[in-house]
């Protein structure tokens, strides 16, 4: 065998030796589940131990570009340097000398791009490399081995979002649950009066909330709510407001008492600023007397059979804002017989068409007077209806819609 061929066929096993251990290295801290900065580690000293480069920076694209690794190099590349358009082009191993860049860049010789599914996720750049690494073939091969350890990189990272995910998903599924447990599971229709009440979250977890609890024979409570902001947090401090509405019940039947404590509640333990608008109500059946206390919310609608209108809207400010509300007064409102009561939330009144023209208040009142004597359900069918029509048809409002309806024979 000629001297040449020999050399050239030991060269190649050597190669080959120097690659095999590359790779087991990079495979077993891959398996290994150590971090990405160790693992970038382990990459940059594996490159230089085991194939001899001896200048290398590597740019993985994230949020953008940015040096992971960088070593051998007299300028550092880690300072928040930008690529070039030249290079982030490139879809093949390239000489740095073809490119025409900044001085900074002639440290390298070569530049290998690392693609997944035909996508650049990363570049490395090659300079000062053992002789082996000046064939395509070499370069093929630190390509391969950075796709591996790169695209290993990604995947875990693709699986702890989902992890993340998967655990964003269950809590939202158990404050849908709890959120739904709030509600009451069942609200009379009797020949004295009927109740009645639709909920139409924004999003998976909203932040309305209705409630009505029997006090004794002749009197009841029955409320409506609405929290600052969405999702868990507000489903939490729904949940807070509610134990605590029911807690202070059990001592007093106070109107003025019960939201006053209510406040506190709710100042104590609403987190980021969060407040709740709120309509309490007690009525009681023998006197037919309404008491309210309207604490910043929308003022329901009390429509007489005379289709005149009464704005249920004296009470105090919203809850949670002040350790001690500034002012507090409550309301005694008789109610003649076939009177009709709504009560919402404000996702009701501020639906907008394309003309930016709010449904509103007044809208709600002349609903109420054309189709008052519909079954309660029915009525909340065409209400819903009605708004859908003012959004373009659509129903996908851009917040919680809560109706609480009361029909007094």
């Amino acid at each position: 065998m000629p001297k040449v061929n020999a050399e050239f066929m030991k060269k190649e096993l050597d190669l080959k030796k120097l690659e095999l251990s590359a790779l087991l290295e990079i495979t077993q801290a891959i398996n290994g589940n150590l971090t990405d900065q160790d693992l970038y580690k382990i990459y940059h000293f594996t490159l230089l131990a085991q194939l001899h480069i001896s200048r290398l920076s590597l740019f993985v694209l994230e949020d953008s570009w940015e040096c992971k690794v960088n070593f051998g190099t007299s300028y550092n590349f880690k300072n928040g340097e930008s690529l070039p358009d030249a290079i982030t082009c490139l879809t093949e191993i390239s000489y740095v000398t073809d490119l025409n860049l900044d001085a900074q860049w002639s440290e390298f010789e070569t530049v290998v791009p690392i693609l997944q599914n035909k996508k650049i996720i990363a570049f490395v750049f090659i300079g000062n490399s053992h002789d082996y690494y000046s064939t395509l073939g070499a370069l093929s091969f630190v390509q391969t081995l950075s796709n591996i350890i790169l695209v290993a990189m990604q995947n875990r990272r693709m699986a702890r979002q989902r992890l993340a995910e998967e655990a964003i998903r269950n809590e939202i599924k158990i404050a849908r649950e709890v959120q739904t447990m709030l509600f009451p599971k069942g609200l009379p229709n009797d020949d004295a009066l009927a109740i009645h009440a639709s909920y139409l979250p924004h999003s998976s977890i909203g932040g309305d909330y209705y409630d009505y609890i029997q006090i004794d024979a002749d009197q009841f409570l029955f409320c409506i709510a609405d929290v600052s902001g969405k999702g868990v947090p507000a489903s939490l401090l729904m949940s807070n407001f509610q134990a605590g509405l029911r807690t202070i019940l059990r001592q007093t039947t106070n109107l003025l008492t019960i939201v006053s404590e209510l406040n506190f509640l709710i100042y104590c333990n609403a987190i980021a600023e969060k407040f709740i608008t709120a309509f309490f109500g007690i009525y009681n059946r023998q006197t037919k007397v309404l008491s309210y206390v309207n604490a910043g919310h929308n003022s329901p609608v009390l429509l007489h059979e005379n289709n005149a209108v009464q704005l249920l809207t004296e009470g105090c400010t919203m809850l949670g804002i002040f350790e001690t509300l500034p002012f507090i007064s409550l309301t005694e409102v008789p109610i003649p017989a076939k009177s009709l009561m709504l009560c919402y939330t404000d996702g009701l009144t501020e639906v907008f068409n394309t003309d930016e023209d709010e449904y509103g208040l007044e809208n709600t009142i002349k609903f109420l007077q054309n189709y008052r004597y519909l079954p309660l359900p029915k009525l909340h069918e065409e209400l819903l209806e009605e708004i859908k029509e003012h959004n373009q048809g659509s129903t996908n409002f851009h917040d919680d819609i809560t109706l609480l309806s009361c029909r007094f024979k």
